[in-house]
C-alpha cells in the first residue's frame, strides 16, 4: 500500500526546487538560452515549471508528474511520457480532465505536459517566410528536452501521446525526430493536415480549420499551394515512412454520440478528425508501417480521450520497458 504523503510534506520536498543554483546550472548545460525561472508544487507528485524561452519569446509553463523516489540528486534517470494538449487549451489539460495522475502513480516514469499555445501546432512558424517566434518545436524538442535531461533526471527513453492538436504534435515529433520516441499515439488528431485541401481553392484542409478556428495558417506553414513543401514537412501523412520502427496507435471517433458522448448531435470536429485518421492509417498501411487503429462511435471530448489514454497506456509503458 502506498504511504499517504501530506501536501505540507510535498511543499517541503519541493522547497529545493524554487530558483536554485542547480536550476541555473541546468540552463547553462542546455546551451539554448532557455532557463527555469520558477518551480511550484501543485499537488502530490505534481510540479509546474516556468521556463523563459528564447524560442517562443517569453515565459511558458510545463507541468510534470514525478515518479516515486524521484530526486534531482538521484544516480539514475527516468523515462518520459510526453502528453500534448489540444487546440485552445493549455498545459493543465491532462491533469484537469483525466485521471492521469492516478493512472501513472505506480509507474516509473516522468510525465511531461508542456504548454504549446492555443493553436501553436507544435511547429516553428513560417511567419510569411521570416521565421522567428513562436518556435514551438524548438521550445519542446530542444530547450525543454535539454532542461529535463540536464536538471530533472529525464532519460533518453521516451514515448509521446496527445489529443486533437496534440495528436498532430505526437505524430509530427515522432516523424521529424527519428529515434526520439519509441511509441506515439494520436487521439482525434488531425494527422493529415492537407486532408480535404483542393489546390487553388484557398482551402486549408478540414482538420486544422476545425481544430483551430481563426488561425492565420499563412503564419504557421504558409500558403498550402505556394509553400506546399512547408506544409508537407509538417504533415504526418506525408512523413509516414519516417515512423517505421515507432510503435503507433491512432484512435478517432466518427462524430456520433457513442457511449460517452455529451453532444446531442453529430460532432463535425470529430468527424473531420476521423477523415484525417483514416487517411493517415491508410498511408501507413500502404507503406507497410505497423499501426494499431481504433475507430468507434464517439465525439471530440475528454471522456473519449481518457478512455483512449487508458487503452494505450500498457503499450506505452511496454515500449519504455516499465509498467
Amino acid at each position: 500500500m502506498l504511504r499517504r504523503i501530506t501536501p505540507a510534506a510535498w511543499l517541503g520536498a519541493f522547497a529545493m526546487l524554487v530558483p536554485t543554483p542547480l536550476a541555473a546550472h541546468s540552463a547553462a548545460l542546455a546551451g539554448t538560452g532557455a532557463r527555469v525561472v520558477a518551480e511550484a508544487p501543485v499537488a502530490s507528485r505534481t510540479v509546474d515549471l516556468t521556463i523563459d524561452s528564447p524560442a517562443v519569446d517569453g515565459r511558458r509553463k510545463v507541468r510534470l508528474l514525478l515518479p516515486r523516489g524521484w530526486s534531482k540528486d538521484a544516480h539514475r534517470t527516468w523515462p518520459t511520457l510526453w502528453l500534448l494538449h489540444g487546440g485552445v487549451d493549455d498545459y493543465t489539460a491532462w491533469t484537469r480532465d483525466t485521471d492521469v495522475a492516478r493512472l501513472t502513480a505506480r509507474s516509473d516514469v516522468i510525465v511531461v505536459m508542456p504548454d504549446a499555445g492555443r493553436c501553436g501546432n507544435y511547429s516553428d512558424w513560417w511567419n510569411y517566410g521570416k521565421g522567428g517566434s513562436p518556435r514551438w518545436e524548438t521550445f519542446h524538442m530542444t530547450e525543454l528536452r535539454r532542461i529535463l535531461e540536464d536538471g530533472y533526471r529525464a532519460g533518453s527513453e521516451r514515448v509521446i501521446a496527445g489529443n486533437s492538436m496534440g495528436g498532430l504534435g505526437a505524430m509530427l515529433y515522432a516523424a521529424r525526430f527519428p529515434g526520439m520516441f519509441r511509441a506515439a499515439a494520436s487521439f482525434s488528431g488531425y494527422v493529415d493536415t492537407l486532408h480535404g485541401h483542393e489546390p487553388g481553392d484557398d482551402s486549408i484542409g478540414w482538420g486544422p480549420s476545425f481544430a483551430c478556428p481563426g488561425t492565420d495558417w499563412r503564419r504557421v506553414w504558409g500558403d498550402p499551394d505556394d509553400q506546399s513543401d512547408v506544409w508537407r514537412a509538417h504533415n504526418p501523412t506525408d512523413l509516414a515512412g519516417r515512423l517505421r520502427g515507432v510503435r503507433l496507435w491512432v484512435a478517432s471517433g466518427n462524430g456520433e454520440r457513442g457511449p460517452l458522448g455529451r453532444l446531442p448531435f453529430t460532432d463535425p470536429v470529430e468527424a473531420a478528425a476521423a477523415g484525417n485518421a483514416h487517411a493517415f492509417v491508410d498511408r501507413l498501411r500502404d507503406l507497410g508501417v505497423p499501426v494499431t487503429a481504433r475507430f468507434f462511435d464517439g465525439q471530440h471530448d475528454w471522456p473519449y480521450w481518457q478512455r483512449d489514454l487508458h487503452e494505450v497506456y500498457p503499450m506505452l509503458m511496454d515500449a519504455l520497458g516499465t509498467r
